[in-house]
């Protein structure tokens, strides 16, 4: 009987300090999807950087190729938050939006479409992945 509850016991334990890291974990990712979010809104709602993806060349373009418009990484870099390394690429709507290179660390992603300005009509999507430094 003892040993029984001895065993109850510490599978509680365990289970309690399981869940612990598992709450802190979920707390981590909804910080970075909202950060990702924000990031994402502030250049779908800026007109001279969604001119900046409007007219890019051909799709897709990954971060570290010379075409990647700056301005929209310059935004990207000073925005993210200092606990973060973030990257985006650019691709076609209906195209799976890859990194070129994938970090061994978890890594959050969100998406936003970028579909006209005045002049364009030239749907594309801008991905942003991140994960913790």
């Amino acid at each position: 009987m003892e040993a029984s509850i001895a065993i109850l016991l510490i599978i509680g334990i365990v289970l309690i300090i399981i869940n612990q890291q598992y709450s802190s974990k979920e707390d981590i990712s909804t910080n970075i999807y909202r950060a990702e979010v924000s990031i994402l809104r502030e250049i779908q709602l800026n007109d001279s950087l969604r001119e900046d993806i409007l007219t890019v060349g051909e799709l897709p373009i990954y971060w570290g190729d010379v075409n990647f418009p700056p301005d929209v990484r310059k935004n990207i870099q000073e925005r993210k938050p200092e606990y973060l390394d973030c990257v985006a690429s650019i691709c076609e709507v209906n195209d799976v939006c890859y990194l070129d290179q994938y970090p061994e660390k978890d890594t959050y992603a969100q998406s936003v479409i970028i579909t006209s300005n005045l002049e364009t009509y030239d749907p594309k999507q801008l991905k942003i992945f991140c994960w913790v430094k």
